[in-house]
């Protein structure tokens, strides 16, 4: 068999990486996340041509049955996880007989080496198997959740957190991630927004991009790379009433405009494969839809990678209504565009009769079979099917302190200082007593959240009373009490208030830790409320009435309403789900030694009542603004502001920045010229801080309405107390269009305004106009 190029043995690369030569796949350069980022996503090395390749796979598949093929096409999980309804307990002997390609949730060095050796030294053709697994923000070492890594605007340190993700992974047998999850989510009651960016369509698009980057680097046969999927296709995050799985009604141009744009982007980026959602789309659920898969994916994009399934998607095309069985519904995902089946055994126990039966041509699942062995084949596979598990390489990778200090590093740029009275933070070096009240403050499994991979939950996270304790200033005294619950039936009860309390008398300052629990966010984790679960809010407000400063740090996987306490408390972080370095990263924040950067990738509501609400929206016949104050016949609430309780792109700091007018250096523009739009930012606070600075557009007239603000640019800066620097930005009419009345892409002349600021609520104002 031909080798691969560049290829390392396993011994080779073990014996690098133990004496520290062997340095990680150098980061591609993240993309300036400026509108003037004109230049192509270079393709992956994959989708270079290779006759070679080509030669060696046609070869395999004259060889190869219709059972064996089929099973190229099988993907099953091991017994150790499970992340659905099912479980195949026979996942072994159907390697041993060919019947399965790719399996799933197995990992470690020892343990997938036992299972690649059922394939190629106990099957007729030794095809090797592809290991998956759910890589999500992190492998060993655990990253923020992923909307808390949008949270940093930082497009070089999440790719950085997937390269190590994917080093981590890889050293463990992995192959194969089912991650970035790039669907936009625009309502905080789906649990599911925690895995993804957040709700703006060019943040998320550049976000989907890094993360691609950062797991396959520029080459697929470097053993320290793994596949990445762009998850879920189509449309997932706009599940009806934020209940996950539900159904998905949405126009063709909101597909196109809103939902689509992060795939096409992932699969520039050079995306190896992509899995299908679980939702419908124009009533055709995702795995069956030959638009979404055939006419968009492969015709209009041109990928190449393949398509998997997500878990049991195929099967439940029958409760969807699509399908009358299993037999139709396998028949219906193949010619849709579905190469394999995740975990339901449907093209395992079916495709054969359809094949029989003249209703699957053999075209399309050779093209299938080919899609998979070729990625075989790009991962260095078949010249060394256990290059991947080395149990040397596994030692001196996993929790390496390099990987942990950029875990820690991440989860500080993703944290956002929403609330900051008076300054109370960072905590004063009279603080000599320092209270941590609630469920969050020690809880190790919280700090890790949901989609931890193969995180340790119960001794390597860092808690928040931890890493309080471990950088406390001499003479410092930090103290601890649960005091309240974050489980749903605990509302009402007030076991360990007292004792809570007691300790906030005695203290200077109150650090309350309050927030979901980590499975109240992720997979099937949809809440009708945003509230704080159990008694947190009961006890929040009892502490509050203790007169001492009220600090909270919020850890969850979505926006919560916490207007009361933006009402009430002194100060508020919002520090997601942070990591396995989590505590230490908080209390970088809290002491000072770190300036908060990070800003909302997604929009707070005042209340669940606002949902869904982002900062993109239309607007109406008959918006607020046009009315006297107390107008009745306007688009408004009777009892509540429409605007939110924090804008997408908010956040604080320690310093302070000021923003001079906007410049622009033309008012009008033809197609194809560049508009330079200019500002200068002051860091005008006492301290050394990063900024994020944003620029955002509105087409006021249109052949179908636009939103009134979007996201076109940012840079994030860091300025020194007193520096000044000028920030530019450059759009073309590329950056201006959309999908018109016509159905056709591009951008249409008229009048447009602009604005640059801290925030998509804030800002300096210009205008300008796109001419024929």
């Amino acid at each position: 068999m031909p080798p691969i190029s560049r290829n390392l043995t396993s011994a080779t690369l073990a014996t690098l990486l133990v004496a520290g030569s062997l340095a990680p796949a150098p980061l591609t350069a993240a993309p300036a996340a400026t509108a003037s980022d004109k230049a192509p996503v270079d393709a992956a090395s994959w989708q270079r041509a290779d006759p070679a390749m080509d030669r060696f796979i046609a070869d395999l598949m004259v060889k190869m049955t219709l059972d064996e093929k089929t099973g190229q096409l099988t993907l099953l999980t091991s017994n150790w996880e499970s992340t659905g309804p099912t479980m195949r307990d026979s996942y072994k002997e159907d390697i041993r007989a060919g019947r399965v390609g790719a399996i799933f949730n197995a990992y470690t060095a020892k343990y997938t080496r036992e299972l690649q050796a059922l394939a190629v030294e106990g099957t007729r053709l030794k095809i090797p198997l592809l290991f998956g697994y759910d890589v999500i923000h992190g492998h060993r070492t655990i990253f923020p959740i992923s909307l808390g890594e949008a949270a940093s605007w930082d497009l070089q340190a999440i790719e950085k957190a997937a390269r190590i993700s994917a080093i981590e992974a890889s050293a463990e047998g992995i192959h194969w991630t089912f991650s970035p999850m790039v669907d936009i989510a625009r309502d905080p009651r789906w649990g599911r927004i925690s895995e993804g960016a957040g709700e703006d369509v060019y943040l998320g698009s550049l976000i989907a991009k890094a993360r691609v980057r950062g797991y396959q680097g520029g080459d697929l046969s470097r053993p320290d790379t793994i596949l990445a999927t762009a998850k879920h296709f189509a449309a997932y995050g706009a599940a009806q009433a934020g209940r996950d799985y539900h159904t998905v009604d949405i126009s063709e141009r909101t597909m196109r405009d809103v939902y689509l744009p992060p795939f096409k982007a992932a699969a520039d980026a050079g995306a190896a494969t992509f899995m299908t959602a679980f939702n419908e789309y124009d009533g055709v659920p995702a795995s069956g839809s030959h638009y979404l898969l055939t006419d968009v994916l492969r015709k209009k994009w041109g990928f190449k990678g393949f398509v998997v399934t997500d878990y049991t998607s195929i099967n439940e095309m029958v409760p969807h209504g699509y399908a009358k069985d299993l037999k139709q519904a396998g028949e219906q995902a193949m010619r849709a565009g579905v190469d394999m089946d995740m975990q339901g055994a449907v093209f395992m126990e079916n495709l054969a009769k359809s094949v029989a039966e003249g209703k699957v041509d053999t075209a399309r699942i050779d093209a299938a079979v080919k899609a998979i062995l070729e990625m075989k084949y790009r991962l260095g596979l078949f010249d060394d099917p256990y290059r991947y598990a080395d149990a040397a390489r596994e030692k001196a990778t996993i929790y390496k302190p390099a990987f942990l200090e950029a875990a820690r590093d991440v989860a500080r740029k993703s944290i956002v200082l929403l609330k900051n009275k008076d300054n109370v933070l960072p905590l004063a070096a009279s603080a000599k007593s320092i209270a941590v009240i609630g469920p969050l403050g020690n809880s190790k499994e919280d700090m890790i959240g949901s989609w931890s991979a193969a995180g340790d939950r119960r001794t390597r996270p860092v808690t928040l009373l931890e890493g309080l304790q471990a950088g406390a200033p001499k003479g410092t005294t930090i103290a601890y009490a649960k005091g309240a619950s974050y489980h749903f039936d605990d509302v009402g009860k007030t076991d360990g208030f007292a004792e809570a309390l007691a300790l906030a008398e005695k203290s200077d300052v109150i650090i309350a830790a309050m927030g979901e629990h980590w499975n109240m966010t992720g997979e099937a984790a949809s809440r009708t409320s945003l509230d704080l679960p159990g008694n947190q809010q009961a006890l929040l407000e009892a502490l509050e009435k203790t007169g001492k400063p009220v600090i909270l740090v919020l850890m969850s996987g979505r926006p919560n309403s916490i207007e009361w306490a933006d009402a009430n408390v002194d100060a508020i972080l919002e520090a997601w789900y942070p990591g396995t370095m989590g505590g230490h990263a908080i209390a970088d924040i809290l002491y000072g030694r770190y300036n908060p950067s990070g800003k909302l990738p997604v929009t707070f509501p005042r209340t669940v009542g606002q949902v869904p609400i982002h900062y993109d929206m239309k607007n109406t016949g008959r918006p607020i603004e046009l009315g006297a104050p107390g107008a009745k016949y306007v688009s408004r609430y009777l009892n509540t502001p429409n605007t939110p309780l924090y804008p997408f792109g908010y956040g604080l700091s320690y310093t302070s920045f000021t923003y001079s007018p906007v410049t622009l250096d033309r008012s009008k523009i033809r197609p194809g010229e560049p508009l330079t739009a200019s500002v200068t930012v002051t860091n005008s606070g006492p301290r050394d801080g990063e900024e994020v600075v944003q620029l955002y557009v509105r087409d006021l007239v249109g052949s179908v309405t636009r939103p009134v603000k979007e996201l076109k640019g940012f840079q994030k800066i860091g300025l020194k107390k007193g520096e000044t620097r000028t920030v530019r930005f450059t759009l073309t009419d590329a950056d201006l269009a959309f999908t018109r009345q016509d159905m056709s892409w591009g951008s249409e002349p008229g009048a447009f305004k602009l604005w640059i600021g801290p925030s998509s609520a804030e800002g300096s104002e210009a205008s300008f106009e796109l001419t024929e």
